[in-house]
């Protein structure tokens, strides 16, 4: 397989592989049977990272082969939004003959929307000056005119540059309601919307007639936190990374969402909190004691929960766990299985035609 073609033949088979697998790492809890979730089976990436080649007066994207470390070249890549594809020719072209915007170029990075938004970010081994600037103006301008709400970025060393904004805003269509989504560029989104809409859906129909309210960890730029909002009486979440803080506040004010709280602080740091051992000023006026939270809603990185986090979640009624490495979501449930059962179980399709695995389990404290 090249990065130019994917196997969409072999898809089925490689999807029921990876539910044979969860399904058998989640033997150990008695995890009942696994709800799928496919994705598309092309153009279900909304974000690209590419390295540029110069080869005397050509330029092209590429991609290392992971095994080998071999270059190779990508003129389109259908994993990417078709979006994506379309601007990775017209880049090219324009900046092919332009030396200002060609200068050191060493990467291009893509995030795109379903709403049809993109921001390109131009990564560069130079100081960028107000020549760069006026030709990416008038690059930026020249894409517009062809009909592209396109938003450009150039990146050098302790330098970035956006000529109006480095940022796009993603409209979800997520069970009967569009959710708008402010996603900044170089920080974290989900990468396959397609797969996010169903994961969203699928966390609001577990929680279904949920009582009291909810804690969620781990935020990120409100994802879950404002889908999930219409099922509890008040949302409170924490998130660490300044960027996403401020995307999860316009996108709070975006949707019209007013029983949503977000905290910018490490899950670590909440924890202690709410334990009374530590005290933070970031906290000043919000009253922990309110909040009646029979829900907690994680979704940690690869690494999983710590074991301070996994003994506080333990407190809640009902956990809802999404992982984006079922390995460490099993260390997880090795602690978690004693106080809680598996009620549901998901396999997100979130990276096709590799081993990656994207899953999700609700668990209700044992009775």
């Amino acid at each position: 397989m090249t990065p130019e073609q994917l196997p969409i033949e072999q898809y089925d088979a490689q999807l029921a592989e990876k539910v044979s697998r969860l399904q058998a790492m989640m033997v150990p809890f008695a995890a009942p049977d696994v709800e799928v979730f496919r994705s598309p089976v092309s153009h279900y990436r909304m974000r690209a990272e590419f390295r540029i080649w110069h080869d005397g007066d050509d330029l092209y994207h590429i991609i290392f082969d992971q095994e080998t470390k071999q270059r190779i070249r990508v003129d389109q890549f259908p994993a990417a939004s078709e979006l994506i594809n379309q601007l990775m020719a017209e880049l090219m072209a324009a900046l092919r003959d332009n030396r200002t915007l060609r200068f050191k170029l060493f990467q291009i990075d893509y995030l795109s929307t379903m709403s049809n938004q993109i921001v390109i970010s131009l990564l560069y081994h130079r100081k960028l000056d107000e020549e760069w600037q006026q030709a990416a103006t008038l690059l930026r301008d020249a894409l517009r005119a062809k009909g592209y709400q396109l938003h450009l970025i150039g990146r050098a060393t302790k330098t970035k540059i956006f000529l109006d904004q480095d940022f796009v805003d993603e409209s979800l269509p997520v069970a009967g309601r569009d959710m708008i989504y402010r996603q900044v560029e170089n920080s974290f989104t989900q990468p396959n919307a397609a797969m996010n809409i169903q994961m969203l859906e699928w966390a609001l129909n577990v929680t279904q007639n949920s009582q009291g309210d909810l804690l969620e960890l781990y935020c990120g730029n409100g994802n879950f936190s404002l889908a999930l909002a219409r099922n509890f009486r008040r949302v409170l979440a924490t998130e660490i990374a300044k960027p996403s803080v401020a995307s999860a506040q316009y996108n709070i004010a975006a949707n019209n969402i007013d029983n949503v709280q977000i905290i910018r602080m490490a899950a670590e740091e909440f924890t202690q909190a709410m334990n009374g051992t530590r005290s933070f000023n970031r906290l000043e006026g919000i009253d922990l004691t309110s909040y009646e939270c029979e829900t907690i809603f994680v979704d940690p990185p690869r690494s999983g929960l710590d074991s301070e986090t996994v003994a506080m979640v333990q407190a809640y009624p009902r956990i809802l766990y999404i992982s984006c490495n079922p390995q460490t979501l099993c260390d997880n449930l090795a602690t978690l299985a004693e106080t809680h059962d598996v009620s549901r179980l998901a396999l997100f399709d979130q990276f096709p035609y590799t081993h990656h695995m994207e899953c999700g389990v609700l668990l209700t404290r044992k009775a």
